[in-house]
C-alpha cells in the first residue's frame, strides 16, 4: 500500500517530529481527559484519514465536478450523504465544510442579508462564539440579540426567548449551546421560529453522539437547518462540518460552501465520515453513547458529593460544568492545578460570572474520552474524588504529588480506545 508503514520512514527521515507523535501518545495515554470537547476518535472513524483520497481534486459536487477523474470520489460523497441522511433522518446533507464554524459562517451568507437579526445564545452563558460573539464574523456582520438562562434554575429561559423573539422580530433564531449541560427543547425553539417567521438553525456539535444513538431528543423535525462538528461526542476525528437542512434550502447554502467559501473538499475526511456513520449505525456505538450518560451522571454525583457546585444542579448529557469557587478561587488555579497532577480540564465561565473568561470562576468536564478509554462509572467515581482532593488541597505539593501518583497509575489500567466499543 501507498502509505504502508509511513510513520517509520517518517522517523527515519525526520525523528524530531515523530518523537512529539510519540511523545503525544505517551501524554493522552498517561493522564486523564475531562474536556467535554475531546474525545479519542475510532480507529474506524480514523481509518482514511490520510488515505489516497488526501491526492484527490474534487473541486464541485458529485453532481458537477470541475475536474476529471472524480468517479470514485463522487461514490464516496455519496455514501457519506446517504448514510448521515439515513443516521439522522434528514433531506438535504453538506459534508465539504472543514469545521462546524465554517458551517455556520456558511449558513448565515446563505441565508441573511447583512445586517439581519439574529437571536441566539449569549456566549458567557453557554453559547458559542459562532452563534453572534461581537469578536466573531458572526457579530460582526448582523445584528445580534441574545438570551440566556432563568438566574433560579439555570436553565435556558425560554420565556425570555420568545419575548426577545417578539420585540426584536429575527430572521434566524439560532440553539445550540458549547457549556449548556441540559437538554434543548428544540420543539418549542421551532415553534417560536414560526411563529414569528425566522429561520431555526440548531447546533448540535456537543450532543450530535447522544442524538446519533437515539438517547436524547433531535432538533431535525423542528430546524430548518443543523449544523454538527464530528469530534467531541460523535467519536470521529477533528475536521469536517456536517450540515442538514430541508431541501429547499440545499441549493443556496451548497452555493455558500462552494464556491462561497471554500475551494476543492478534502476527500480523506469525508471518506473517513462514511465510514464513522456507519459505525454510528451499529449496537456497539449505542452501547457506547449509554455509557456517556451514564458516566456523566455519576461525575455529576460524585462531584457533588465532594463539595463542588454543578450549575443546573447536574447533567441530562455528556457534560458537566462545575462552579469550583468553594474549593478553589478560580477556574484557572483549578485547571492549572489540574493538569499537574495529569487530570486535564478546561476552565470556563459560569452563568452570570463576576471573573472574566481568562480567569473564569468553572470547570467545564465531560464523560466521553474516559468512556472512550473504557471507564465505567467506578472509575469516573474515583476521578471526580482525585479531582476535587486535588482542588480542595491545590496548596499541598506532598498531597498534589500523591495524587499525581495515583493518577498515572488509573490512566495506565486503560488503553486509548477500548476494544469493547470496536463495531465487529
Amino acid at each position: 500500500m501507498y502509505l504502508e508503514n509511513s510513520f517509520e520512514k517518517i522517523k527515519s527521515f525526520d525523528p524530531e517530529m515523530a518523537q512529539l507523535v510519540i511523545d503525544e501518545e505517551q501524554r493522552q495515554l498517561d493522564t486523564l481527559c475531562l474536556i467535554a470537547s475531546e474525545n479519542y476518535a475510532s480507529p474506524l472513524a480514523l481509518g482514511l484519514e490520510g488515505s489516497v483520497f488526501a491526492n484527490k481534486n474534487a473541486e464541485g459536487y458529485p453532481t458537477n465536478r470541475f475536474v476529471a477523474g472524480c468517479e470514485l470520489a463522487n461514490k464516496v460523497e455519496n455514501i457519506a450523504i446517504e448514510r448521515i441522511r439515513e443516521l439522522f433522518g434528514c433531506e438535504h446533507v453538506n459534508i465539504q465544510s472543514m469545521s462546524a464554524t465554517i458551517s455556520n459562517v456558511a449558513i448565515l451568507r446563505a441565508l441573511l442579508k447583512p445586517g439581519d437579526t439574529i437571536l441566539s445564545m449569549e456566549l458567557n452563558q453557554g453559547g458559542h462564539l459562532s452563534h453572534g460573539a461581537p469578536f466573531h464574523y458572526s457579530g460582526k456582520m448582523y445584528n445580534v440579540v441574545q438570551y440566556g438562562l432563568n438566574k433560579d434554575t439555570e436553565e435556558i429561559d425560554m420565556e425570555q426567548v420568545e419575548h426577545l423573539a417578539k420585540e426584536h422580530k429575527p430572521q434566524m433564531i439560532i440553539c445550540g449551546t458549547s457549556s449548556y449541560p441540559r437538554l434543548v427543547d428544540y420543539k418549542r425553539f421551532g415553534e417560536i421560529a414560526k411563529e414569528h417567521g425566522a429561520y431555526m438553525l440548531a447546533d448540535i456539535a456537543h450532543p450530535v453522539g447522544l442524538i446519533a444513538a437515539g438517547l436524547i431528543p433531535s432538533p431535525i423535525p423542528y430546524a430548518d437547518v443543523v449544523t454538527t462538528s464530528t469530534h467531541k461526542t460523535w467519536r470521529g476525528a477533528r475536521g469536517c462540518g456536517v450540515i442538514m437542512c430541508k431541501k429547499e434550502l440545499g441549493k443556496k447554502i451548497d452555493s455558500a460552501i462552494f464556491p462561497g467559501l471554500q475551494g476543492a473538499p478534502k476527500m480523506d475526511m469525508i471518506a473517513a465520515r462514511a465510514v464513522q456513520a456507519k459505525e454510528s449505525m451499529t449496537p456497539e456505538y449505542k452501547a457506547y453513547q449509554q455509557s456517556v450518560l451514564d458516566n456523566a451522571a455519576a461525575l455529576a454525583d460524585e462531584l457533588k458529593k465532594s463539595g463542588l457546585r454543578l450549575i443546573s444542579n447536574g447533567t441530562s448529557t455528556h457534560l458537566v460544568l462545575v462552579d469550583v469557587r468553594e474549593l478553589i478561587p478560580s477556574g484557572k488555579q483549578a485547571e492549572d492545578v489540574l493538569a499537574s497532577v495529569g487530570i486535564v480540564t478546561n476552565k470556563n465561565m459560569i452563568p452570570f460570572d463576576p471573573q472574566s473568561a481568562n480567569v473564569a470562576s468553572g470547570l467545564r468536564l465531560g464523560s466521553p474520552a474516559l468512556t472512550t478509554r473504557g471507564f465505567e462509572e467506578e472509575d469516573i467515581r474515583h476521578t471526580a474524588r482525585l479531582l476535587a482532593k486535588a482542588l480542595k488541597n491545590y496548596q499541598d505539593e506532598d498531597i498534589l504529588e500523591e495524587i499525581k501518583g495515583e493518577v498515572k497509575e488509573l490512566a495506565g489500567k486503560f488503553p486509548m480506545f477500548a476494544d469493547k466499543w470496536l463495531a465487529r
